[in-house]
């Protein structure tokens, strides 16, 4: 289903057998079911953001076509190297992955309220490789949710830098003003329905900065510009990278990965290459190789699943196709020096 200007597109959702699982323990892998839904009117929002912000035409199948190809031949530079493939990419994987994103969120919601907070208020977050939109409206979405519960409790705004190699910003600051500016009425729009429309977010509830930096060639006077927020992080650079996130997040910080599922690292040995799963490299350096280094553990593994699917409900609507999401997860936290 679709909606807007144009004919609408009907949306293939394929429904997929649950994957098995995992050889992780229960307690680390967590509940592969979400706790508690998410609004579908919430989901729409989020949705109406991208259309609006972005919008997507059903026809630009000729840009898509090159951006995949891009994609496939993992020629990155190439593929996020143009405004316009940009805006595509933006417009077409990263609202599927936005509303799987937000139900993350909302999973792991005790650990993100339980993370420092900026200057006593400002929950921050920092988004590694975050720049084509999903996280940033997920995190608006979900801080949307901690306001409608009303308790008063937590940050009172969201703090988010994100980090990408190639130049989100045009994307990203117009998903901002999606996120803080109320949409757009009809002249012929009710009364009512001019009095309940509100933007997402106010202005003054998410400061937004976007950094163009790969994030593997971090300088050490540029780590420590992010050092007050953490967030998200691919060997030899993957795992310097990790030892640079250590050194500069503060205990109690959180380290949430989430990328496609079956992702590996390859690493050549005596002239032949071995492949490893993501979580091997992970754990690898995070629990084995700090361990080793400073003799008390530097990080604890709080939730480890290797395949889980968000899935996109039937009656959500958008001007383009868009796909369920199958996902692995890893979330670390960072331990007092000494812990043991």
């Amino acid at each position: 289903m679709a909606r807007g200007g144009k004919k609408s597109e009907a949306r293939d959702v394929k429904r997929h057998k649950p994957a098995k699982p995992g050889t992780e323990p229960d307690e680390l892998r967590g509940d592969t079911q979400p706790e508690r839904s998410i609004a579908i009117d919430l989901q729409q929002k989020c949705l109406d953001i991208f259309r609006d912000a972005l919008q997507p035409h059903p026809d630009e199948t000729g840009v898509l076509q090159e951006v995949k190809g891009h994609l496939y031949d993992r020629n990155f530079a190439a593929a996020f190297g143009k405004d316009d493939y940009l805006q595509v990419y933006a417009s077409r994987w990263s609202p599927s992955r936005a509303l799987a994103y937000l139900q993350i969120f909302q999973d792991i919601e005790a650990m993100l309220r339980a993370g420092p907070v900026k200057g006593g208020n400002d929950l921050s977050i920092v988004g590694l490789g975050g720049g084509a939109g999903g996280e940033l409206v997920a995190l608006a979405g979900w801080f949307r949710m901690l306001q409608a519960e009303g308790d008063g409790e937590g940050a009172k705004a969201l703090d988010v830098t994100l980090v990408d190699m190639a130049d989100w910003s045009k994307v990203t600051d117009s998903l901002r003003k999606g996120i803080t500016t109320p949409p757009e009425l009809s002249k012929y729009a009710s009364q009512a329905k001019k009095e309940a429309n509100r933007a997402l977010l106010n202005d003054t509830d998410m400061s937004v900065e976007f950094l163009q930096q790969d994030v593997l060639d971090v300088k050490e006077d540029e780590m420590d510009r992010l050092s007050e927020r953490l967030r998200t992080a691919h060997i030899a650079s993957t795992t310097k990278f990790l030892h640079k996130i250590t050194d500069s997040t503060r205990p109690g910080s959180y380290l949430l990965v989430v990328d496609s599922p079956g992702s590996y690292s390859t690493v050549s040995l005596n002239g032949r290459e071995t492949r490893y799963p993501m979580r091997h490299l992970l754990e690898y350096t995070l629990l084995d190789i700090l361990k080793a280094e400073t003799a008390t553990p530097e990080w604890e593994k709080v939730l480890s699943d290797e395949s889980r699917w968000f899935r996109l409900a039937e009656s959500l609507q958008y001007l383009i196709k868009l796909e369920d999401m199958r996902y692995q997860i890893h979330v670390y936290r960072r331990l007092s020096t000494g812990a043991g």
